[in-house]
């Protein structure tokens, strides 16, 4: 199968297209600024207020600004944060992904196989929404093991052991293998453990950004994999094979930051910078192409198209598929597949 194609002057105006692919070098830094921000405040109102309400709250909004950071990178990834690419880079890696154990040029590379062939067979991405929908049953069972962190630690424990090398590499070529791989994010997180310390909140470290990192933000993740292309309706058509999800203020605080629920928006101009997705959702549901679009009113409403499937046992041929998608997706993504997008 073969996807359709839209240009972008098939709904924006010279003018318009000149304006949304603007990419202002502050704008972006603003944005990394604020998911940083929210992230100490939060800390600093655990140590201020120590409470389970206020510890609850801190694990959902930084474990939203980590995906965030994510979505960051993701920008960086497609030259957004910056016209300039060094800067970008410097952005993206220090500042957006090494601190969520991610490298921007290795997901690149991968993410860009998405945008040319979405929805379709060869699509790197399709293992993330080819199991939809699925019963509500097992998609509790997956939130149970996001929550609790075995998702997160299988994945963590996935990409260690793949910095790592195989055993019997000679102990030189392990490390050599680590630093490459994991060596900067391992950097910049024990940079973060010793302002922490230094502040005397070293607690803060495993209890306020691990934790979130393991759990809510593995929730989330989920949770935004399935609203970008779960359940479309048609995976060939460019206004259909990608969903933009409208979502509310606590929406945006908790499991969308940073307008990454204008993914239809994205696919159709993915080097427009983030914050100027919204527009382009404006422009483009004023067009003659608006009824086509595949939108949805909130991520609960996605959540229920997504686990439509009556809840009864999976038959065994389900069963043998879902184990080769998984096998299949382990192979082509590794660990960058919790990125998506």
């Amino acid at each position: 199968m073969t996807a359709l194609r839209m240009r972008a002057r098939d709904f924006l105006t010279e003018d318009q297209l000149v304006d949304v692919r603007q990419r202002v070098t502050w704008k972006g830094a603003a944005l990394i600024a604020h998911a940083w921000a929210l992230i100490l405040g939060s800390i600093a109102l655990v140590a201020w207020w120590p409470n389970p309400l206020t510890f609850l709250l801190a694990v959902g909004v930084i474990g939203s600004r980590q995906l965030g950071l994510t979505i960051l990178m993701h920008d960086g990834a497609h030259g957004c944060l910056s016209p300039d690419e060094k800067t970008n880079l410097t952005m993206s890696q220090w500042f957006c992904a090494y601190p969520v154990f991610a490298e921007t040029r290795a997901y690149r590379r991968y993410h860009l196989q998405h945008h040319a062939r979405t929805q379709q067979e060869d699509d790197p991405d399709l293992i993330l929404s080819a199991p939809f929908p699925i019963t509500g049953v097992s998609y509790r069972r997956k939130f149970i093991r996001d929550i609790t962190g075995q998702t997160g630690y299988q994945q963590r424990k996935a990409q260690l052991l793949n910095a790592l090398g195989p055993k019997e590499w000679p102990l030189a070529q392990r490390a050599a293998n680590f630093w490459e791989k994991l060596g900067p994010q391992v950097a910049v997180n024990a940079v973060m453990f010793a302002a922490l310390a230094a502040a005397g909140v070293w607690w803060a470290y495993p209890l306020l950004w691990l934790l979130p990192l393991l759990t809510w933000q593995m929730v989330i993740t989920r949770i935004r994999n399935i609203a970008e292309h779960a359940v479309v309706p048609d995976s060939s058509d460019p206004l259909r094979n990608t969903r933009t999800t409208h979502a509310g203020f606590l929406e945006r605080l908790f499991i969308a930051p940073y307008y990454v629920n204008y993914h239809l928006e994205h696919h159709l101009l993915f080097y427009v910078p983030c914050y100027n997705l919204p527009r382009v959702h404006r422009i483009l549901s004023q067009s003659r192409h608006a009824s086509r679009m595949e939108v949805q009113p909130n991520y609960a409403a996605v959540l229920r198209l997504a686990t439509a499937r009556p809840n009864q046992e999976d038959r065994p041929g389900q069963l043998v598929s879902s184990v080769r998608r998984a096998h299949a997706g382990a192979e082509v993504g590794g660990d960058q597949k919790a990125g998506g997008f």
